[in-house]
């Protein structure tokens, strides 16, 4: 509150799980008891997290923000704001309106030009009308390097000032969020046949990153590879199993690459006897599905595509298997965020699966960090260039072998097929990888 005496905008960074939302409603509930504003709007990038919006401030309030006759205030994605009428804009001429915005990273720019659709509204439409703004981002950056709306940055450095952190090592030390615990699964004896023309070559590779940097196979084969598939639900039912033993209704994530992979991983838990749900942005009534999820406390599973990877509140969730294709560490870390917001005094760690492929296994090594500062850096805001990423220590790493029999799997046999650079005319030679039992676990944890 004394900040906004002095400025009328705020930008709050809190690691992803800390409760922004909550935070916003409690501002918003100290505003309207000092009688400074009429009505609240908030902004955000989806459907689930507008509604979670509206569940928060209508128990912090004690009034609701759907926009019907009676109620202080509305919430809105960030895609309905171009299609508001000029009744709605005028709000700000008559009322002293305070606006909250969501996961502002989103909207990009600092001048209409250089603006993707959703800043420009914020730019032409609240910045100077509104009376007081918020704006929150566990993960204030863009991929882009293109400036976020709103925000302010050091010159020259280029560095994005934040009214306020909220990091996660701060967020575990108060309890608000839990400990993540990172396994990051290896292979270290791994056997590539290809097989053209009735000839066969067979390659061996010490790890998964050597078989995806020195060889035609992807870091996406290996995820649709269902025996990698296999190894990696394994470990996470097992934990879950671990997990539900003193918290019952403790669920998982499984973040899938596409709507066919989601149905193949689903196929997958069912066939080891799980229950389970599959959300897409193709699933009828995804809200409900994931409403149904959020208060079930039979069914262990959600799998999803797009749908939980941000600002999506299920306290339940504990495990996640990461087996999307998308390696940003925006994405990344709010896909941990997911699994990190506690729930009890007992509830002190958040368990990720994923490969141990070399860009995530950096972002995993980056997680104790409160804000990496280097995708946060506009070196030059006019020309929008970013800095290189620097390179950061590793953060309490364990290594597992199978040789100390800790991953109890069968080997890994399966086929990938991919396409050729030769000639259609050729033929195109058929890859089959598999996998030794020569397992480990990288475990890194806060």
């Amino acid at each position: 509150m004394v900040h906004f005496l002095s400025t009328p905008h705020f930008l709050c960074q809190a690691t992803p799980g800390a409760g922004k939302t909550r935070l916003a409603a409690a501002l918003a509930s100290n505003l309207f008891d000092q009688k400074k504003i009429d009505l609240v709007l908030c902004f955000a990038p989806s459907c689930q997290v507008v509604e979670g919006f509206r569940t928060t401030f209508a128990e912090v309030l004690g009034k609701r923000i759907d926009g019907f006759v009676g109620a202080v205030g509305g919430a809105y994605t960030y895609q309905a704001m171009e299609h508001r009428d000029e009744t709605f804009w005028q709000l700000f001429d008559e009322h002293r309106v305070f606006v909250v915005f969501d996961e502002i990273h989103h909207c990009a720019g600092h001048d209409f030009l250089l603006s993707n659709v959703w800043g420009q509204q914020i730019l032409q439409r609240i910045q100077d009308r509104a009376a007081y703004t918020l704006a929150l981002s566990g993960t204030p950056w863009r991929s882009d390097d293109l400036p976020i709306a709103l925000a302010r940055y050091s010159s020259p450095e280029g560095e994005l000032i934040c009214d306020y952190r909220y990091g996660l090592q701060e967020a575990i030390t108060d309890g608000v969020c839990r400990s993540p615990r990172i396994v990051l699964l290896d292979n270290q004896k791994v056997q590539l046949t290809e097989t053209k023309e009735k000839e066969s070559a067979v390659k061996l590779f010490p790890s998964i990153a050597a078989l995806i940097g020195e060889s035609p196979i992807t870091y996406e084969d290996l995820l649709r590879h269902n025996d990698v598939m296999e190894q990696i639900l394994g470990l996470g039912c097992e934990r879950l199993d671990e997990v539900r033993l003193s918290k019952p209704d403790a669920a998982g994530l499984v973040v899938a690459t596409d709507i066919e992979h989601a149905y193949q991983v689903a196929l997958a838990l069912e066939a080891r006897g799980e229950a389970c749900h599959v959300v897409t942005n193709k699933t009828s009534g995804a809200q409900q599905v994931i409403n149904l999820f959020r208060h079930s406390n039979n069914c262990r599973w959600i799998v999803a595509v797009g749908m939980i990877s941000e600002g999506t509140d299920i306290p339940r969730l504990q495990v996640c298997c990461y087996l999307t294709r998308i390696r940003t560490e925006l994405y990344y870390r709010q896909v941990l965020g997911r699994v990190l917001r506690r729930i009890g005094k007992k509830d002190d760690h958040a368990w990720l699966f994923m490969l141990a492929e070399p860009t995530l296994r950096r972002f995993a090594k980056r997680t104790a960090e409160n804000l990496p500062d280097d995708l946060a850096v506009l070196t030059q805001i006019e020309s929008l260039s970013s800095k290189s990423h620097r390179q950061c220590g590793e953060v309490g790493i364990k290594i597992r072998d199978d040789d100390e029999s800790c991953v109890k799997f069968g080997p890994l046999v399966g086929d990938v097929f991919i396409d050729s650079c030769e000639s259609s005319r050729e033929a195109q030679p058929h890859y089959q990888v598999n996998f030794s039992s020569h397992y480990r676990q990288v475990l890194l944890g806060l």
